[in-house]
């Protein structure tokens, strides 16, 4: 696939492909990761969330290009990566589900800018549609591997507690962690 605005498309489909997955795979961990957590929290992190993508949509029409969409898109790789890798080294414990919600809301809160910015950049009908396919695509099949991940867990380990099935999710989620942004580097790589 060509280069659109200066984005190499096949690595940017693979990139969202790999980023959905990863998507797919966490989704339920959630529910693990954050037991230590009280029902505040979550008042307070709603509110962060909400005043933090107001500041940043006032800032679109600086931010509303392929300069910052690269860069914020990566920096919210690096949080991710930055979670998974806290968690494998510090496991379970408040203070870890603490840095992990607020490492999630500061991403969500990034949320309409990028689908915003990657509509602006990649404003092409068939694109778009090769994007929200592969986006779509990629969900359903993390959703699968993390249901036969911890199916598999089950029945060949025999390992039945949530807590050591999600930890062992994180290996996978490392891996698929690390070629997204090596997918996301190389879709704006100038000499693909």
């Amino acid at each position: 696939m060509k280069r659109f605005n200066d984005i190499n498309l096949r690595y940017f489909i693979n990139y969202k492909r790999i980023n959905s997955i990863f998507l797919g795979i966490s989704v339920g961990t959630i529910f693990i990761l954050y037991k230590p957590l009280e029902p505040s929290i979550y008042s307070i992190g709603g509110i962060f969330l909400a005043l933090s993508m107001l500041l940043i949509a006032k800032f679109y029409s600086k931010i509303l290009n392929r300069y910052y969409f690269y860069r914020l898109s990566m920096m919210i790789e690096f949080i991710m990566l930055f979670l998974i890798v806290y968690f494998l080294i510090f496991s379970y414990s408040y203070t870890t589900a603490l840095l992990i919600y607020i490492g999630y809301q500061t991403t969500f809160a990034f949320g309409s800018y990028l689908i915003r910015a990657e509509t602006l950049l990649l404003n092409h009908p068939k694109v778009l549609t090769f994007l929200d396919v592969a986006k779509q695509v990629g969900y359903l099949i993390g959703m699968l591997v993390s249901y036969l991940f911890y199916k598999g867990l089950e029945l060949s380990m025999q390992i039945y507690d949530f807590d050591t099935q999600v930890y062992f999710l994180h290996f996978l989620l490392l891996l698929a962690e690390i070629i997204t942004i090596t997918y996301l580097f190389l879709a704006f790589k100038k000499n693909n």
